[in-house]
């Protein structure tokens, strides 16, 4: 579905365990919706740090013989979906160097947008870089300071970096887990038995069977050694700024994010949008998977029966072979296929979590008017997407987004639908338990209004990268 905000990356580390390694992959395919890109686990044996890393999915890189060459009681992984740098090997995580003190791994969910700024500079005295990746500046600022100690050299650089980052870095003898001051992506820590487990989402948790604990909290530095837990709050305070899409759309509705069930938000979406957009329709039906808990949710306000209408296929990769001879609505098509018996005849209520571009929500609605759709009404479970995001999702341009420069009517008529209703702003900090005059999450792309002002530079990058993944999935 190239109409779609990207995940951005998930990351899992694990300290203490016998079979580190298998529980990392584990917890790294939970975390497959984050990023389908790459996905790479450097284990520790207390002597050495190995890594084994590869491009496609969790299941695609690691067998047993890649397994077997990560023995030790800790491991850090990662998920990838870039959104800096080039889509190659080079680029996957984490990134594993030699320093003077001895050999570091790291991985990132994030972004910082100031990093080709400092990578220029870092360049110009003549540092040498083997990927195009933000996280290899942090390593550089790590090998690079005089700080006496790892905790120390890593406060200083990133004391230095403005963006979004929840981190985890890996030495024979330690584990560290950092969020930056506002809290952009989601971390937490939980715990099996003597073993402690950090993860992106808690879903990874519940795979191997470990209890959460808690949030890794913004600005917090965790460090984990053979005999403790410490934690630090070694950066300045910073006014929260969590990144409300991962309650819209990227997480799985099974987490807990940000100290709140994901599925829980949903619903709540569904049921503020069916009052603020009510509609009089024979059935709801959700743009699965990520739309369903919202259209649960708007089914039950408004009493209106839920179905299935679509039907995913779950087997379709990140590409395919297309045909010579064009069959129309084909990308969508091999993805998504309504149930006619539930469609036809019937008026329908169509939820979304977002309309991005704008082009495969028309042809969804195509599809329902060809197998008979009386009516077709779309609505979206968060407000017009009128900005892109720099703080570690992949998203198109200003200019791409339709909702910066259409008006919902326009829209509306884009897509063919009968009518259109997005859910307000206000609505969806209600969803997620805020209060619009002090809320903690980040709404940039809705609001125009970003946390860390982002440099002409940075937007840039972020456009041509857009286009380049655009480009590739077309």
């Amino acid at each position: 579905m190239l109409d779609k905000f990207h995940d951005e990356c998930g990351v899992f580390g694990i300290w203490n365990h016998p079979d580190a390694a298998h529980l990392n992959y584990l917890g790294l395919y939970a975390l497959q919706h984050r990023g389908q890109e790459s996905a790479g686990i450097v284990a520790s044996d207390g002597e050495t740090l190995r890594a084994e890393k590869g491009m496609g999915y969790v299941n695609d890189v690691f067998k047993e013989t890649e397994m077997r060459h990560l023995p030790g009681l800790a491991a850090i992984g990662h998920v990838r979906y870039s959104t800096a740098g080039e889509v190659s090997i080079r680029e996957a995580q984490p990134l594993l160097i030699n320093y003077r003190w001895g050999q570091l791994a790291v991985c990132h969910n994030g972004n910082l947008p100031f990093a080709n700024e400092l990578r220029k500079e870092l360049e110009d005295e003549g540092a040498i870089f083997s990927s195009t990746s933000d996280t290899e500046v942090v390593l550089h600022g790590i090998a690079r300071s005089r700080a006496s100690s790892l905790y120390g050299a890593i406060v200083d650089t990133l004391s230095n970096v403005e963006g979004a980052y929840s981190m985890l870095f890996l030495t024979t003898d330690s584990l560290v887990a950092v969020r930056d001051p506002r809290g952009f992506r989601p971390l937490s820590l939980g715990k099996l038995d003597s073993t402690y487990v950090i993860a992106s989402e808690t879903c990874a948790f519940d795979l191997i069977g470990a209890e959460h604990i808690r949030d890794i909290a913004p600005g917090e530095v965790v460090i984990i050694t053979q005999n403790s837990l410490e934690s630090f709050f070694p950066f300045p305070k910073r006014n929260p700024a969590m990144c409300i899409f991962e309650h819209v759309y990227f997480s799985r509705p099974d987490s807990i994010v940000f100290g709140r069930s994901v599925n829980k938000s949903r619903h709540k979406m569904g049921r503020q949008l069916a009052i603020e957009h009510p509609v009089e329709a024979d059935i709801v039906v959700p743009i699965p998977d990520s739309g369903t808990a919202a259209a649960i949710g708007f089914a039950a306000q408004a009493s209106i029966s839920f179905r299935f209408g679509l039907v995913r296929n779950h087997y379709v990769g990140r590409t395919f072979i297309q045909p010579q001879q064009s069959i129309r609505n084909f990308g969508v098509k091999i993805k998504l296929n309504p149930v006619r018996d539930l469609i036809e005849g019937r008026r329908v209520v169509l939820i979304d979590d977002s309309i991005v571009r704008g082009t495969t929500s028309q042809k969804i609605v195509t599809m329902l008017r060809q197998v008979g759709a009386k009516e077709v009404h779309m609505r979206i479970s968060c407000p017009p997407t009128v900005a892109p995001c720099y703080y570690g999702v992949d998203t198109p341009s200003r200019e791409e987004l339709i909702a910066a420069h259409q008006s919902v009517e326009e829209i509306c008529k884009f897509i063919e639908a009968d009518s259109l209703g997005y859910l307000s702003i206000e609505g969806l900090l209600a969803a997620c338990g805020e209060e619009i005059e002090k809320p903690t999450f980040c709404t940039a792309c809705y609001t125009n209004k970003y946390p860390i002002e982002v440099s002409a530079q940075s937007k840039q990058l972020c456009s041509v990268i857009s286009k380049n993944a655009l480009a590739v999935s077309k």
